[in-house]
């Protein structure tokens, strides 16, 4: 595949560009009440939030959490085959839903509109709303948060390519989608590697009670209680929350020092764990001295038959970011319960044992978590080189364009 065959793809190509507004019924999501339980008792309706694109991806079939029949608002569904996208708060996210379903405030719902179904395909909407996305994202409102300019958004124009002949327009989106969906596939498998590795991370970390002492994260290790002055921290081995990379990434440099007062002291081994939004699931274990803030906890062992390494690779595990997120306080940004963290069930084996699931592990955070080198890296290049075709692809030339008003 070549740039000049994906450039005479779209020369030249008669497009029709019409309003947001005119293709789609414009829905908004809803939460129903939350005092009445007969809404959420025995649910079958998939009801999506943001965590549903966060932790499934941008198109979706189920829904983490349902609703019941009862809470929907006119026995009315949004319908399968159409897109949310977010026009409050995490502004620009968006999925294609493939079942009816209903979604909750942050997400405009976009279905498309009886006349245009046979126009449109909804694989060719969905990327096309990345370009909608970054338009929302450029284009927001401030109050009380941010929201997109709605007025605007209802105005975006959206192509409809050879609008005269609905089966050749057809066509020539699903040329455009089935390239697409190459690079995704190819970022999808590299995904798939990644999730095989958290199996095997599992399996390593699991055993029968006759093989591992279990123990409440108390017994092995505290908060740590040490102080540390503003003088001796600098934007090297100051960790707030902000500079905690999510998924395990580890942390980056501080662009927030104090420059007054004492913080929190982390030492060599000790384990920092951000306390906001443990979905995040920051993480990071010490290879200085440094100091920190109420935001991150900062974990010490304290118990000589485990190793730190060991500890470490036992709460990075997803089990103990779902166990926290299970026992966290707040809905907006919810925060860990320090007291249930040390409530948390760390399997003990021998030191050997140990040694050995640690040497393991090591070489699995090298493949998945290093910015360097590993799958992350690929997974980068290979989203670059996606979105680069996507652009290319869906950037019509001008010279092409025909409005709905000229045709």
């Amino acid at each position: 595949m070549s740039q000049p065959n994906i450039l005479d793809l779209i020369k030249d190509m008669p497009m029709e560009w019409t309003a947001v507004a005119e293709i789609f019924q414009l829905r908004n999501g809803y939460t129903p009440s939350k005092s009445n339980k007969e809404f959420w008792e025995n649910g079958t309706v998939p009801w999506f939030r943001m965590d549903d694109i966060r932790q499934n991806g941008q198109i979706l079939n189920d829904s983490l959490q349902k609703v019941s029949e009862n809470a929907v608002k006119g026995g009315k569904l949004f319908p399968a085959d159409s897109i949310i996208i977010a026009t409050s708060a995490t502004i620009g996210e968006h999925a294609l839903i493939t079942v009816p379903y209903l979604a909750n405030q942050r997400f405009t719902c976009l279905s498309v509109q009886t006349k245009f179904i046979n126009h449109l395909d909804m694989k060719f909407v969905y990327y096309y709303c990345f370009l909608l996305s970054d338009w929302c994202k450029k284009n927001t409102t401030m109050s009380s948060f941010a929201s997109v300019d709605m007025d605007g958004f209802k105005k975006f124009l959206f192509p409809i390519p050879y609008p005269e002949n609905p089966k050749k327009s057809l066509e020539i989106q699903a040329k455009i989608v089935r390239i697409l969906d190459t690079f995704t596939e190819l970022t999808s498998e590299l995904n798939a590697r990644t999730k095989q590795y958290n199996y095997y991370r599992d399996q390593l970390l699991s055993f029968e009670e006759n093989e591992a002492e279990w123990k409440p994260l108390s017994e092995v290790a505290e908060y740590s209680k040490t102080r540390i002055s503003f003088a001796e921290i600098d934007e090297d081995n100051y960790v707030g929350v902000d500079n905690l990379l999510q998924n395990k990434s580890g942390k980056t440099k501080s662009t927030r020092v104090p420059v007054s007062g004492n913080s929190t002291q982390y030492c060599e081994n000790d384990i920092l764990i951000g306390n906001i939004r443990p979905y995040l699931k920051k993480i990071w274990q010490a290879d200085r001295i440094g100091g920190t803030n109420g935001d991150v906890l900062v974990v010490r062992l304290t118990d000589k038959a485990v190793n730190p390494r060991y500890l470490y690779q036992v709460l990075a595990d997803d089990k103990f970011f779902d166990y926290n997120m299970q026992h966290a306080k707040g809905a907006k940004m919810p925060r860990g319960d320090k007291a249930k963290i040390m409530e948390y069930s760390v399997p003990v084996p021998p030191l050997t044992e140990q040694a050995r699931i640690v040497a393991i592990l090591d070489k699995f955070d090298t493949l998945t978590t290093s910015l360097s080198e590993g799958l992350p890296r690929e997974i980068q290049l290979r989203q670059q080189q996606y979105e680069y075709y996507r652009d290319l692809l869906l950037s019509f030339p001008k010279s092409a364009i025909h409005t709905a008003n000229q045709t």
